[in-house]
């Protein structure tokens, strides 16, 4: 016989239990069954009979995917997931519990309330016998504290009395004495006690207590610096941001946990995600003081060394190390480097494409669709895929990735964290923690899984690279002294005198810089006017002060951007090797509204556009949970008001109105409601409701002043940004 299958799938509507919600998607299985002998006589070709004489069979079966529920529910789900025929909710759960709960609040439920078979209200053993019980309730807990000890066995560092670890331990005794889970961990319990608490390693430190006694943080030497060849560098750069990104904890990145981390008692908050971003911006601040280090340096001299970075970044483009390789574009296109108008024109022709080929990769364009693209596209490739319009640049790529080849060397890839970090921002803003009867909501997790995955797809990959430290590079650049934005920005007028407009120099992605006082930290944010000394940032950027400060960025002012970061555009210097004007300051301000709305627009119906939530750019995750999702494909989004909701960005008048918050409006939201929200996101106290007033900024000089009990979605000007401001009343 020969049988062939064809699997449809339908939408089987909800089923409602006492505390959970589960979706049923119904899976038909269509089994058509033909005998060999005499299919040809039949008329058939080969072993396949004509429809007419074959047998057809259908299976139905349901697939139940929990949709909200309490605690209680979404731990038992974990034992009865695999009845349920949902594969991947073992692994979403523990991906993205910790934004409801705690590793001792899901152990002692699973352990106490349903790993003890005399007390447990489970269900699918219940009328079992009592044997045949305890085996198949062993099996389930087995299987998933394997899972746990084998996707996050981080859960269970809790220095220096690890209880979870020791509880867990005790039950294995009790439970399951002298199995290989028992001794996983006993070994797991020795080998956090023989650590110190673990610190993510600080490559990228500056402080003098990561030197070697008797050095001091210095500026950049440019011959020290020219004697590195730029593979070399680029190596080292991307070994450094493997070492850390393969240690971010994926958790750490939920928005729900991210957003805490201005929070004074969350100052230590998500340190794996702090350590490659203070990387980040230690790569991005070299670059800058390479640059502008040296007062003695000629023009001449200084073109070199910028066209020695350009060469850098594409090297760390072959290596697939999109992390560095947008630290080092962020640096050549921040306000002191991309003003330097002279000295970009002494950068050859050939190396400008190149850095604008770099560029483009960045773009903001359909919310990234360019790197998000690419991203996926190389996340398992043994290779980058390079591709250049010029050819002089195509040839050399080509060469080097041969030589890559011909080693047998295969690299991993290294994203640019902050997308996630923004999608992830941006979900939880956009999708409720608790449903109807304080239900968790665990369609928001699945769809925070979505990018998780992502995160963990890439750190394996990581595990390709196939690199060797170079201790005196990564001693140089620990010693490099980070100069502030007031130092960079001094240096860089005396280098050149306030340039003429009428100049051109290279093309700055639409000429949108932002400094991402944290890209991803979401301290102040700060940008320096045109041609005035900037001002310090309340969290600046110098070898003194906070790891967590920032470097720059380019974007245009986006719907997408991460919480936090306020985008001031900057007059935009054209590429030398095109005609067109250049616009000034005043028009780009005026300019400000339109150009945000056109970019909110082009998300096609999904928060993150065509990167996250569309088939471009994705990647399945989530087996047959993909299927099973019932979230709505069309999210709250800034800038744009769709479906009764929408997205806004609420500032702090005074001190902190360059720092943002995200706040999800709907068409009921009065004005009270509304600020106590701001008030909460801002880390201050709800009650003062009464003592703030919300104002939409209209432009430079107007401003939408709202009455008491205005409704926000309603009154709110959707024809500009809806950037709003929480100010004080007099």
């Amino acid at each position: 016989f020969s049988f062939s299958w064809q699997t449809t799938f339908q939408d089987g509507g909800e089923e409602v239990e006492d505390g959970a919600v589960y979706n049923v998607t119904l899976k038909k299985v269509q089994i058509q069954q033909a005998a060999n002998k005499g299919a040809r006589w039949l008329g058939g070709e080969g072993d396949q009979l004509p429809p007419e004489h074959t047998v057809r069979q259908y299976e139905t079966s349901k697939i139940r995917a929990i949709k909200a529920g309490t605690l209680e529910k979404l731990v038992e789900n974990l034992l009865t997931a695999f009845g349920d025929a949902d594969f991947s909710y073992i692994s979403i759960f523990l991906a993205t519990y910790r934004a409801f709960a705690s590793p001792r609040a899901v152990l002692e439920l699973l352990l106490d309330r349903f790993g003890n078979l005399e007390t447990s209200s489970h269900g699918e053993v219940a009328n079992l016998n009592s044997l045949e019980s305890e085996m198949v309730l062993r099996v389930e807990i087995a299987s998933v504290l394997r899972a746990w000890l084998d996707q996050c066995s981080e859960d269970f560092r809790e220095p220096p009395d690890y209880m979870c670890l020791l509880k867990l331990l005790d039950y294995l005794k009790n439970n399951m004495p002298n199995s290989d889970m028992e001794s996983r961990v006993q070994n797991l319990l020795k080998q956090f006690q023989n650590q110190e608490v673990e610190a993510v390693d600080g490559f990228c430190s500056t402080s003098s207590s990561d030197l070697v006694d008797g050095e001091e943080l210095e500026i950049s030497n440019p011959e020290e610096f020219s004697s590195f060849q730029d593979h070399v560098v680029a190596e080292q750069l991307t070994y450094m941001d493997v070492m850390l990104f393969r240690r971010v904890v994926p958790y750490h990145c939920l928005g729900s946990i991210w957003s805490q981390r201005d929070k004074k008692e969350n100052k230590n908050l998500a340190p794996s995600v702090r350590a490659t971003i203070t990387q980040f911006n230690a790569v991005t601040k070299c670059v800058i003081s390479t640059i502008l280090g040296t007062r003695e340096l000629k023009i001449q001299q200084r073109a070199k060394i910028i066209e020695k970075w350009i060469h850098i970044a594409h090297e760390c483009r072959i290596l697939k190390n999109f992390s560095s390789l947008r630290a080092i574009i962020s640096a050549l296109q921040s306000n002191s480097i991309y003003r330097l108008k002279t000295t970009w024109m002494c950068v050859s022709k050939d190396i400008l494409l190149m850095y604008e080929e770099l560029s483009e990769i960045f773009s903001d364009h359909d919310n990234y669709l360019t790197s998000r693209e690419l991203l996926m596209k190389e996340a398992t490739s043994k290779f980058a895929n390079l591709d250049s319009s010029e050819k002089e640049n195509q040839k050399k790529s080509q060469k080097r990735l041969q030589l890559q080849k011909n080693k047998g060397v295969m690299q991993g890839t290294v994203p640019y964290l902050g997308t996630f970090l923004t999608d992830l921002i941006m979900l939880d803003t956009a999708l409720q923690d608790y449903v109807e009867g304080g239900l968790i909501n665990f369609e928001k997790r699945r769809r925070e899984f979505e990018v998780i995955a992502q995160i963990k797809l890439l750190q394996s990959s990581c595990n390709s690279y196939c690199l060797i430290p170079d201790q005196k590079f990564i001693q140089w650049f620990k010693r490099q002294r980070h100069l502030t934005e007031e130092e960079s920005y001094k240096l860089s007028r005396e280098a050149e005198a306030v340039a003429d407009t009428n100049i051109l120099s290279p093309k700055s992605q639409k000429s949108m810089v932002k400094r991402i006082s944290t890209l991803f930290l979401g301290t102040d944010v700060f940008t320096p006017p045109k041609e005035q000394p900037p001002k310090s940032s309340p969290v600046g950027g110098s070898s003194g002060e906070s790891t967590d400060s920032a470097s720059v960025s380019s974007c245009e002012f986006n719907h997408s951007e991460t919480e936090d970061v306020c985008v001031t555009p900057v007059s935009s210097p054209e590429d030398p090797l095109k005609k067109g004007s250049i616009s000034s300051d005043k028009g780009s301000i005026s300019n400000k509204g339109s150009d945000s709305n056109k970019g909110s627009g082009s998300s096609k119906g999904s928060i993150f556009g065509p990167g996250l939530g569309s088939d471009s750019g994705s990647i399945p995750t989530r087996d047959l949970g993909s299927v099973l999702s019932s979230a709505p494909k069309v999210l709250p989004v800034y800038n744009r008001q769709s479906g009764g909701s929408c997205i806004i960005r609420v500032s702090m008048d005074g001190l902190h109105a360059s720092v943002y918050k995200s706040i999800l409006i709907t068409n009921q939201d009065r004005i009270p409601d509304v600020t106590q929200r701001a008030l909460l996101k801002h880390n201050l106290e709800p009650d003062a409701v009464e003592d703030y007033e919300l104002v939409q900024v209209i432009s430079e000089d107007k401003e939408l002043v709202f009455p008491r009990d205005a409704n926000v979605f309603y009154g709110m000007n959707s024809h500009v940004n809806f950037n709003f401001i929480l100010r004080k009343k007099a």
